[in-house]
C-alpha cells in the first residue's frame, strides 16, 4: 500500500517519488533518495531533477548541513511507530542547521504523534498506519492544547505561572 501525504489539515498529491538505490536517476521529477544516495549523487545530478534524502533511524543528519539551502524536502523515516530518533532528527534540521524546507515524516505515522511532529519541526506525514488514515478522512486531526515542556517555537506562550508549561497562541484553555 502507498502512503498518502497529509499536510495543512488535509490530504494532498504528493510530487515526490521514492527510488530505489539500485534504479536509475530520471531525466526530470523529484525523487526521494536513500540518505547514502544523496549523498553520493548530490554534486552530479542531471538538471531537470530534484533530489530529497531519506533519513532512516540512526543517519546523522548533520551530514546533510551543507545541502540545506539547497533543497526543498527532507523524509524522515519512522519505520516504528515507537522509534523516537526522528524528532530528534527534525528538530536538529529546523534548529541547529536552520533548515526552512519541509520536513515530512514518513511510515509508521499515529495520529496521536502529529501534534507533537509538527512541535519538533515537521510540516507533513505519509501516512501508511489504517487507523490514522481513516481518522484523518474523517477529519479527526488531534490537537494538544498544553506543552509541559518548553520548545524553541514560534507562537507558543506561557501558561500561567508555570514558566515551563506553553500553549499555542490560539489555543483556548478552559
Amino acid at each position: 500500500m502507498a502512503a498518502r501525504l497529509y499536510r495543512a489539515g488535509g490530504f494532498v498529491a504528493d510530487e515526490w517519488t521514492h527510488l530505489d538505490d539500485a534504479a536509475a536517476l530520471p531525466a526530470e521529477g523529484a525523487v526521494i533518495v536513500s540518505l547514502a544516495r544523496f549523498l553520493a549523487a548530490a554534486s552530479d545530478v542531471p538538471q531537470g531533477v530534484r533530489l530529497a534524502p531519506l533519513v532512516k533511524a540512526g543517519d546523522d543528519p548533520a551530514q546533510l548541513a551543507g545541502h540545506l539551502s539547497a533543497l526543498d524536502l527532507v523524509v524522515v523515516d519512522f519505520a516504528k511507530f515507537s522509534d523516537g530518533r526522528g524528532y530528534s532528527t527534525a528538530r536538529l534540521l529546523r534548529q541547529r542547521y536552520g533548515f526552512a524546507g519541509e520536513i515530512r515524516a514518513s511510515g509508521d505515522v499515529l495520529l496521536d504523534q502529529i501534534p507533537l511532529m509538527r512541535r519538533v519541526g515537521f510540516d507533513a506525514f505519509a501516512v501508511l498506519n489504517e487507523p490514522t488514515l481513516r481518522a484523518l478522512e474523517a477529519g479527526h486531526d488531534v490537537d494538544v492544547p498544553l506543552y509541559l515542556q518548553p520548545a524553541e517555537r514560534a507562537g507558543e506562550v506561557p501558561a500561567g505561572a508555570r514558566s515551563w508549561a506553553r500553549r499555542p497562541a490560539d489555543a483556548q484553555l478552559s
